[in-house]
């Protein structure tokens, strides 16, 4: 049976995937598909990989394999998908399932001995082809809510054998979906300076009128030179409330074709790029997400098809246009918005600004360095998407860099010299980012080189140099010392640590190390008794907590077992 599903692998991803294969991938859950995500979703920082399958608000549904193979990868981490299984297919596609609560037994045996064997929660593993064949419905895991999860739900991928993700929804899976998408917003943008909407050069939100049919017409605007438009959209299912992403985007100009964007497949290496499609000076001001229907200059992403012009339209004075948008959701319901553009050349003042001049200007096709007193910025070639001008001052400690609402492709990279410090505590001081309203200090990962410190962050903002002279704290939750544990199943334990953040913990009972799942969202460490590893009556336990900047604390205690 192994040899043979093997050869089927080889044979089958011998040859291009040219087609979506219909009904060979089942629900991975026994419940009716209802989603809480959709794929290509817009996130903060990336396009969402797969599918959210909402579990009923609660863990433990039975997560089967989508169709058989071989386990290629199991992942877990504290952070992004948590637990997470990823198997290979005869026809060449991956599913992956994130978000687990916990694999089937021979999965769970399987993946505790390399976390014993390695001494971490955290682990990698690659299995080979035939070490942990599949069947076709099999139930490989239990689902949860581990890693970046909001909430207990099925994390779902389909990627193909580049590895790039695609919407599972093309594979014949069905969602109950009879609503159109809908329109919140509209804008409309300059290309250039001597672009002209509404008597403006600069971003223009336009009145959208809602129509009985479920379209959207738009007040007529005046225009003049090479302008573009943008929108914020959403679709809903039928049965759930959530507020999810769109399937294709179509642009059209007195008829025709203007842009497409179709979400059906990305790659990973593109995903960061989300910030030059959406307006992130409006999103990080207004929490809003506008979808910009042009295509910009360095943006690499491939889910743009038939762009004239790169989506923008020419107005032309004295004429009369129609500028039309099509949203559709997978199931093919569609919205429409139109509009009316007349053109009609003004004059408007140039507005001359002086506030320029007590900037810096960062190039984005080569390498820039600002430096000031013991600090040095250093923006790598192609750190931001275009030339901009931002502010740079140094207060004492004390990096005022720009406002986080300018969009960067890669780190930028920050320097400080330590040299004249004198202090007793200089290997706790580190880099850290200055965030709301009572500007807190947030850990940025420092690195120490003599007395510099470095750090790198794609995130313009305040930055500052904090000391941490405080150890973890850790906490028993459900014991005590010198008691008996022979009917618990866990071991529980709280840690945290006030503002480095934790680093990493060890835990051994008797000398022997034991696995401690972490979860960060409750500050939960938990050990499970049924792992064997404690078999004596009397049983030590230490554990040690470190932060980020080596700070290290010790529990222990004495518990017995029959």
């Amino acid at each position: 049976m192994k040899k043979k599903l093997l050869l089927l692998l080889i044979t089958c991803s011998a040859y291009g995937q040219t087609e979506y294969p219909q009904d060979y991938f089942r629900n991975p859950l026994d419940i009716q598909i209802v989603l809480a995500g959709t794929f290509a979703e817009l996130r903060s920082s990336h396009f969402h990989g797969g599918i959210d399958i909402k579990t009923q608000q609660k863990q433990g549904l039975k997560v089967y394999a989508s169709a058989g193979g071989y386990i290629s990868r199991i992942k877990i981490s504290h952070f992004g998908y948590g637990k997470a299984i990823y198997i290979t297919h005869p026809n060449g596609y991956t599913t992956v399932y994130g978000h687990l609560q916990k694999f089937s037994k021979r999965l769970e045996k399987y993946i505790k001995e390399c976390q014993y064997d390695k001494e971490s929660f955290e682990v990698e593993v690659f299995p080979s082809t035939e070490e942990i064949i599949i069947a076709p419905n099999e139930v490989i895991a239990f689902s949860g809510n581990t890693g970046g999860s909001g909430g207990p739900h099925l994390h779902f991928e389909i990627r193909d054998n580049q590895e790039r993700p695609l919407n599972p929804m093309l594979f014949g899976f069905d969602v109950k979906d009879t609503k159109a998408p809908y329109v919140s917003a509209i804008y409309a943008y300059p290309k250039d300076e001597n672009a002209i909407i509404n008597g403006k050069n600069e971003r223009v939100p336009l009145r959208l009128i809602p129509k009985k049919s479920g379209d959207y017409e738009v007040e007529k605007i005046t225009a003049f030179g090479n302008i573009g438009f943008g929108i914020t959209s959403y679709d809903k299912q039928d049965l759930a409330p959530n507020n999810n992403g769109v399937s294709n985007i179509q642009t059209f100009f007195n008829g025709n074709k203007s842009l497409e964007i179709d979400f059906k497949r990305f790659s990973f290496d593109e995903t960061k790029h989300i910030k030059r499609l959406i307006d992130y000076e409006y999103f990080k001001t207004n929490r809003s997400r506008i979808q910009k229907l042009f295509i910009q200059k360095n943006n690499p992403l491939s889910l743009y098809k038939d762009a004239y012009d790169n989506g923008y339209i020419s107005v032309e004075d004295s004429t009369s246009s129609v500028y039309k948008v099509r949203i559709r959701d997978y199931k093919q319901n569609e919205t429409w918005i139109s509009v009316p553009v007349k053109g009609k050349l003004e004059i408007i003042e140039k507005v001359n600004n002086d506030t320029l001049l007590s900037k810096s200007l960062v190039y984005s096709n080569k390498a820039t360095t600002l430096e000031s007193n013991n600090i040095k910025v250093s923006f790598y070639k192609n750190t931001l998407y275009d030339d901009r001008f931002i502010d740079f001052k140094v207060n004492c400690d004390t990096l005022f860099l720009h406002e986080d609402n300018i969009p960067l492709q890669k780190n930028f990279y920050i320097n400080y010299d330590l040299s004249n410090y004198k202090t007793e505590h200089l290997d706790k001081i580190f880099i850290a980012r200055l965030y709301g309203y009572y500007k807190k200090p947030s850990y940025v990962r420092t690195k120490r080189k003599g007395k510099i410190l470095s750090a790198g962050s794609k995130i313009f903002g305040t930055y500052t140099l904090a000391m941490d002279t405080v150890a973890p704290s850790i906490r028993p939750t459900n014991f005590q010392d010198k008691k008996w544990l022979s009917k618990y199943r866990y071991l529980k334990v709280k840690i945290k640590d006030g503002l480095s953040g934790i680093s990493k913990y060890r835990a051994t009972v008797n000398g022997k190390w034991i696995l401690m799942e972490y979860d960060y969202k409750t500050d939960t460490l938990i050990h499970d008794f049924k792992d064997n590893i404690v078999t004596d009556t009397k049983n030590e336990l230490k554990i040690i907590v470190t932060d980020n900047v080596g700070n290290s604390s010790t529990f222990e205690a004495i518990f017995f077992r029959k």
